[in-house]
């Protein structure tokens, strides 16, 4: 028999109000104004919660303790869990319900685990621009492809250093470092110098991500060794629109580099792009994938196509321009069915307005990437991203600590009921300020 056991934080802030008055603002007959006595009523507020309380940084630790899978959320009408039994026709019910019920869902479950005044700040440095053996059509690295971007060698460790320092001072929390590679492979020497600069930009204080193409289990054990936070190995696009645009790397091969980074205690960052000539069931489809793994990504980034002259998806006129509605309902979706997930605005954010932006924030974006370039492609600079965040009331979250604690969830807004094995029994009790009942 299972137990529920239905959580509800007490330190709910609730208005003492005492009753209800009603009154005119005409004096009774015969007096004038100044003589008509007023009541001043002040409501009392309880204390506020502890609003920075947050969650353990360790997102396994996180996910197995303070917020397990076994756990139904509720609020405002709606009830969520992390699952990874999602079907394609649910994701899709989800994905293409109406615009503005879609966005006040996704708003609503992202208040149910998030702060949504906390926005994660990363910073995206290639160092190791063009001259890939892939052949992505979409993209201006690829050897196959002839665009304005010319190969260069890796950068030298002290160069990265320098880059993740001035990312610091802007504000960035996690530095990423991607090169345009198919895959690690034997690049030996090569890999020592990335191990170097992960172990440096660690030592910065930063969160440190990098993105080198396909890895083995233990290239993945060393890089976690050398103080990896997270790894980005992106699915791009559906399992069946993704041969139409690449054909030198399977989609197995990317789930197989996926599993080989969770297996070494990596965080996964995996998302894909929009703008690749895909249907909306091919958009509903990479997210029924993520969605269904073992263990949802940590991040998910979520891209707009950057056209690029030379490319041959950049130079396919058939193909629609992606608009903000196209990025806010895939982040929404996203929201939805991977609740727990960090969703990233990543490229093509700088052909989107600040208003735009906020709707894709309102949608259940949670992370940015910001800085001058996004690999080849421009980002809205530093000084911006500085002046967005102060319009929107936006803050960074802090490298090595996990994200702030729901205010809903503080405040009591949150019902959660979590479901575990045991006896039968019921009975009411006051546990470290969480009223815990356990329904037989």
């Amino acid at each position: 028999m299972l137990n529920r056991l239905a959580l509800r934080a007490s330190c709910r802030g609730v208005v003492g109000a005492r009753s209800l008055r009603s009154f005119s603002t005409a004096p009774p007959a015969g007096r004038s104004l100044s003589s008509v006595p007023v009541e001043t009523h002040i409501p009392e507020v309880a204390e506020p919660p502890d609003v920075g309380a947050r969650h353990a940084n360790d997102y396994n630790v996180r996910t197995s303790s303070t917020q397990p899978d076994d756990e139904l959320r509720s609020m405002g009408g709606y009830t969520s869990s992390v699952r990874h039994d999602w079907t394609k026709a649910e994701i899709a019910e989800i994905y293409n319900s109406p615009f503005h019920e879609l966005m006040h869902r996704a708003g609503v479950v992202h208040r149910m685990y998030w702060n949504p005044a906390e926005v994660q700040q990363c910073t995206l440095l290639s160092i190791k621009t063009g001259g890939c053996t892939e052949d992505c059509k979409y993209c201006s690295q690829s050897q196959y492809n002839k665009t304005f971007v010319k190969p260069t060698p890796t950068m030298k460790v002290q160069e990265v250093l320098e880059a993740a320092k001035r990312a610091k001072e802007a504000g960035s929390t996690r530095f990423c470092m991607g090169a345009a590679w198919r895959e690690l492979g034997g690049k030996k020497n090569a890999f020592k110098h990335i191990l170097n600069m992960v172990e440096g930009v660690n030592k910065e204080g930063l969160e440190v991500c990098a993105t080198l193409g396909m890895l083995t289990a233990e290239q993945a054990q060393q890089l976690k060794a050398a103080g990896l936070t997270a790894y980005n190995h992106n699915l791009d696009t559906s399992p069946e629109h993704y041969p139409k645009v690449i054909t030198t790397r399977t989609y197995e091969e990317r789930l197989e580099t996926i599993a080989n980074v969770r297996d070494a205690g990596l965080s996964v960052c995996c998302g894909g792009i929009l703008g690749l000539g895909e249907k909306d069931t091919d958009r509903v489809g990479l997210l029924h994938v993520l969605s269904t793994l073992p263990q949802h990504p940590e991040s998910v980034p979520v891209n707009a196509l950057v056209s690029v002259e030379g490319t041959p998806l950049g130079d396919d006129e058939d193909i629609d321009a992606v608009d903000a509605f196209d990025m806010s309902r895939m982040i929404a979706t996203a929201r939805i069915v991977m609740p727990r997930t960090m969703v990233r605005l990543s490229a093509g954010r700088l052909s989107f307005s600040d208003a735009e932006q906020y709707m894709m924030f309102s949608a259940g974006a949670n992370s940015i990437f910001n800085g001058d370039k996004l690999l080849t492609a421009d980002n809205p600079a530093f000084n911006e991203d500085e002046r967005l965040f102060s319009k929107l009331g936006f803050k960074g979250k802090p490298a090595h600590r996990g994200p702030l604690v729901s205010p809903d969830e503080l405040g009591g807004n949150v019902e959660i009921t979590r479901v575990e094995g045991g006896g039968g029994f019921e009975v009411n009790s006051e546990q470290q300020g969480v009223k815990v009942t356990h329904v037989s």
